[in-house]
């Protein structure tokens, strides 16, 4: 009986990795850049910010210098209980304004947002688009041209395209970025393709300010950008990926740091496809809508992961062990084809990314070496992830250093 369960399992996990093949086929064709609509939308544009007070000034200086009337948008930084001088820092520059905010009990990303709302709502001055950002990120200086863009298109919520900032410094932060690469090129630009929704990544975010008054934020969790992807969804909003608008996002050097990271990531992956895949899963059946059946799918991609790493690993100490084995392989009944077609996918599909994408350093290309141990660490994170999922504690990325515009933009020429 166990065998069956098992192999069904396997059936279930083998179907969603074709059906996710499939999707990526649709981003093997390249994205023509759209030209620049007259400059129209105002932004507020948010940056998150808890002791940042070591990268927080580039980002402003960044994006004082980007290529849009300045007089269309206002820099709002949120000085979410912050203990060093973040908010001094910021005061240093003409125009920017610091928000301080205190609270010990409601500490996390998604409160800051929410409390940053309900005092932009209360200003004088209101605008047509909010973009948030975080402190340690840079943008390309077109950004809020390609939001203007998205905005005057009809869209409500944009996700801009997320990029590394320091992908050469580890074989960590380099394993970020062919993620980021793989995940913008063959899992967000197919959906963009098929109209289906895209998945907020947590920056590089716009939003209609019409639809977050009426919505609200309401997203707390380890995960808000999850969890407010779904809200849009389940009101028929998709957002969309504005592949033009470029992002860069500082990673963690180490492993330590990327654990603890990647660790408050699947705790609250898990809390959102608890809360959220049941009442999507059944409104997409009810509605035969396959963008909402996507969706639900995602969410509990943290539960694929966690199922097939201890069925994996199930199956190894199984062929391993003396004797004839007890479980049955999939594989075992496909042809070798099949087999051998299935693993070259898995290994090439990382690499065919960044080619595609036009990667040009040969230190990242030779990180893919260390690529293979950054995705089986997702097991064991998962796993206690799975066990320790009621944690609503946010563990903060420490900076090191100071990276501008023109370093990042340098490495990739």
């Amino acid at each position: 009986m166990l065998n069956k369960i098992l192999f069904v399992v396997q059936i279930i996990v083998g179907a969603i990795g074709v059906y996710q093949f499939v999707l990526s086929i649709f981003g093997w064709k390249a994205k023509k850049t759209a030209g620049f609509r007259d400059p129209e939308k105002t932004f507020a544009v948010l940056i998150a910010a808890h002791n940042e007070e070591k990268v927080v000034g580039a980002l402003i200086e960044n994006l004082l210098k980007m290529n849009y009337p300045r007089e269309l948008f206002d820099i709002f930084v949120i000085c979410d209980n912050c203990t060093d001088g973040t908010a001094s820092v910021v005061r240093r520059y003409d125009g920017v304004f610091a928000c301080e905010r205190f609270n010990k009990h409601q500490r996390g990303k998604g409160f800051a947002i929410e409390w940053m709302l309900k005092e932009l709502w209360s200003r004088k001055r209101q605008y047509d688009g909010i973009v948030m950002l975080d402190a340690d990120n840079l943008v390309d200086p077109d950004f809020l041209h390609h939001m203007n863009n998205s905005l005057c298109e009809g869209h409500k919520v944009v996700q801009g395209y997320l990029d590394t900032k320091n992908p050469e410094d580890s074989w960590i932060t380099a394993a970020y970025g062919i993620t980021y690469w793989f995940c913008n090129r063959l899992w967000q630009l197919p959906r963009t393709r098929l109209k289906m929704a895209n998945f907020l990544g947590g920056t590089g975010m716009c939003f209609d300010t019409a639809l977050l008054k009426e919505m609200g934020w309401g997203a707390t969790s380890l995960v808000e950008d999850l969890e407010f992807t779904v809200r849009c969804v389940q009101r028929g909003i998709y957002p969309v990926m504005n592949y033009d608008a470029k992002v860069y996002d500082e990673k963690p050097l180490t492993f330590r740091a990327s654990a603890r990271q990647r660790l408050r990531w699947m705790q609250g992956h898990f809390s959102v496809a608890r809360r959220y895949f049941f009442p999507l899963l059944w409104q997409s059946l009810k509605e035969r809508n396959l963008a909402k059946f996507d969706t639900a799918l995602y969410t509990i991609t943290v539960y694929n992961v966690l199922i097939g790493s201890i069925l994996t690993l199930v199956l190894w100490f199984d062929q391993a062990a003396p004797g004839a084995p007890m479980f049955t392989s999939i594989y075992y009944y496909l042809p070798v084809w099949v087999t051998a077609a299935s693993l070259f996918v898995s290994c090439a599909q990382f690499p065919f990314a960044m080619m595609l994408e036009k990667v040009k350093s040969w230190k990242v290309y030779a990180y893919l070496l260390m690529f293979p141990v950054f995705l089986l660490s997702w097991w064991p994170i998962t796993i206690y992830a799975f066990f320790t999922q009621n944690n609503k504690t946010w563990s903060h990325t420490q900076h090191t250093r100071v990276l501008r515009l023109e370093e990042v933009q340098g490495k990739q020429m």
